[in-house]
């Protein structure tokens, strides 16, 4: 059986694809992961797995140094500044659903499942977590987000957790944004510097940083072993 197959198992309750799955463009495509394979190396060679939880770096100074594919780059992002970052870790709830006004590419140098959604479904400062669509990503598999896109954290298949770099406009979750911006821009969703975020309510962490808890419905789990 294969893991996917396994997941799919295990999670009955969640509609758990394949990202060659024709539903997976609606929220992505799939990039060439040779075009990736300095970036791979590196998380896998001088990245750590935390202790516990997630290690999220926004902008690793280092990863500046790696040989990039700077057309591919330039035509996914404009010729915008960009930031090259990574997160490691345990995570396997959903938490939280994020989302950018530009694309979001994700290195998954390990298996992992997103779960994501389209923010045409934000309705009213909420968003009913029936309408996730998860994703089984291979390792060694390069995705790009579109910006309607929501997402958030990777969540792990196996106890080892999982290690999954991040290419974003520089700048994106780089500062928090204070509740008297968000009051002045009457955007309560607004969370950080080029990043909206609706919270489930079991994620305390995000919520007492001053994110809104608009996620409705049961904060999903992946389950990767019986």
């Amino acid at each position: 059986m294969t893991e996917l197959k396994t997941l799919q198992k295990l999670n009955p309750m969640l509609d758990l694809r394949d990202i060659n799955d024709p539903v997976f463009l609606r929220y992505a495509k799939v990039l060439n992961y040779d075009d990736f394979l300095s970036y791979a190396d590196y998380l896998d060679q001088k990245t750590h797995m935390p202790e516990m939880n997630n290690q999220y770096i926004a902008d690793d100074v280092r990863l500046h140094q790696e040989e990039h594919n700077e057309e591919l780059l330039k035509h996914v992002f404009g010729n915008t500044p960009l930031q090259f970052g990574y997160v490691n870790g345990y995570n396997s709830s959903l938490n939280a659903l994020e989302w950018h006004p530009s694309p979001e590419i994700n290195i998954a140098l390990t298996p992992l499942v997103l779960m994501l959604g389209h923010v045409d479904d934000v309705k009213d400062l909420t968003y009913e977590v029936k309408n996730i669509q998860a994703f089984y990503i291979p390792a060694h598999s390069v995705v790009m987000f579109y910006p309607t896109t929501l997402h958030f954290s990777p969540c792990k298949v196996s106890d080892a957790g999982f290690k999954c770099g991040v290419i974003l406009p520089y700048g994106t979750n780089m500062a928090f944004t204070s509740k008297e911006e968000k009051m002045e821009k009457n955007d309560p969703l607004l969370f950080k510097t080029n990043k909206w975020l609706i919270a489930h309510h079991e994620n305390k962490t995000v919520i007492e940083l001053g994110a809104h808890a608009g996620l409705i419905g049961e904060n999903l789990k992946i389950i990767y072993k019986g």
